[in-house]
């Protein structure tokens, strides 16, 4: 591979002429500009972006570490994510825990053996902990879909106390008064989305026990089939199911078609995120809108902030955005 000083050998310049055809053109007259990229076009040469970075001090790689990179949630947070870093001249590196902490950490070790200019990350691990690695070596990083606690770092969440409480009030106003809740991991946001829906009941008089649990080890259509089979099997039912996210709502919406079960009329559903394919449901589902696209542009113009300003002088924040109800057939009562 042709390198910098082969090309400032043949058209018989220095290697920080060269440099500045590439790096700083105005410096350089046309006629010397147009000698070197015709040599460049010919080798072939290509800048290395590594040694540039290693010369800059500074990556110009952001780092998207998600939950569940199936998840259509996630695909959105990503976009606007890579749209922002774009246009600022970065690229987003996107990986997939799995919702699994030692995978969590195993990427974001090989973050930090990268050098790269921050994080974007989505915790797997509840406890947090992972992200000491970050810390130590003094890699920024922005929580995505979770709050930060106290002010040592950015975050971009949504209320999911108040999306629960969204979806238990919709539902308790349909007529519903034994809700099923199929939830699972040990992640905030499941729990905050259980605790509106309690809250919503308190609000409307009913006891917490209004509340059915049914747990999953992950949040996937798969875990939704094998949760709503066995919502199917309880005695008394529930008439409606709210479900920490579409995924596992539509895992339901399938297992309840499959034994004849007729949605809403024997069974209401509300899930979480309103991904695309909610609407596009053989029922259309109503779901929890979570403006996922701003979370990823913010957490990126966050991050991006911080990367930018001096030591000491970045103000870390904490954006919470407000969910929106959208109500669809799957949990429609006959009018």
């Amino acid at each position: 591979m042709a390198g910098i000083k082969d090309v400032a050998r043949q058209a018989g310049v220095s290697v920080g002429t060269v440099s500045n055809v590439i790096n700083r053109p105005d410096l350089v007259s046309e006629e010397t500009r147009a000698r070197v990229q015709t040599v460049i076009n010919r080798l072939g040469y290509v800048r290395s972006e590594s040694a540039r970075q290693l010369r800059a001090g500074q990556s110009r790689i952001m780092a998207l570490l998600v939950l569940d990179m199936c998840n259509p949630f996630f695909v959105e947070v990503a976009s606007g994510a890579e749209r922002t870093a774009r246009h600022a001249g970065l690229v987003v590196t996107l990986c997939n825990s799995a919702q699994d902490p030692q995978e969590e950490a195993d990427y974001l070790s090989l973050f930090v053996e990268q050098r790269v200019r921050g994080v974007l990350v989505t915790p797997a691990d509840p406890t947090g902990r992972n992200l000491d690695a970050l810390r130590r070596n003094g890699i920024p990083f922005v929580l995505v879909d979770r709050v930060a606690v106290g002010a040592t770092e950015c975050s971009v969440s949504v209320d999911d106390v108040a999306g629960g409480l969204l979806a238990g009030r919709h539902l308790i106003a349909e007529g519903h008064r034994s809700i099923a809740f199929i939830g699972g991991p040990p992640l905030k946001q499941v729990h905050d989305r259980r605790v509106g829906l309690l809250k919503a009941l308190a609000e409307a008089g009913l006891p917490s026990e209004a509340m059915v649990e049914l747990s999953v080890e992950r949040l996937d259509v798969a875990a939704g089939r094998d949760a709503g089979a066995r919502l199917l099997g309880l005695a008394p039912r529930p008439t409606a199911v709210f479900c920490t996210n579409d995924l596992l709502a539509l895992g339901v919406l399938q297992a309840v078609f499959s034994a004849g079960v007729q949605v809403p009329e024997a069974l209401a559903i509300v899930g979480y995120d309103d991904i695309e394919f909610a609407a596009a449901a053989a029922v259309p589902l109503t779901s929890v809108r979570q403006p996922a696209a701003l979370m990823g542009r913010l957490a990126a113009e966050m991050l991006m902030e911080e990367t930018a300003s001096h030591a000491g002088d970045h103000q870390h924040k904490q954006v919470v955005l407000q969910p929106e109800l959208v109500v669809r057939k799957s949990s429609l009562a006959a009018r």
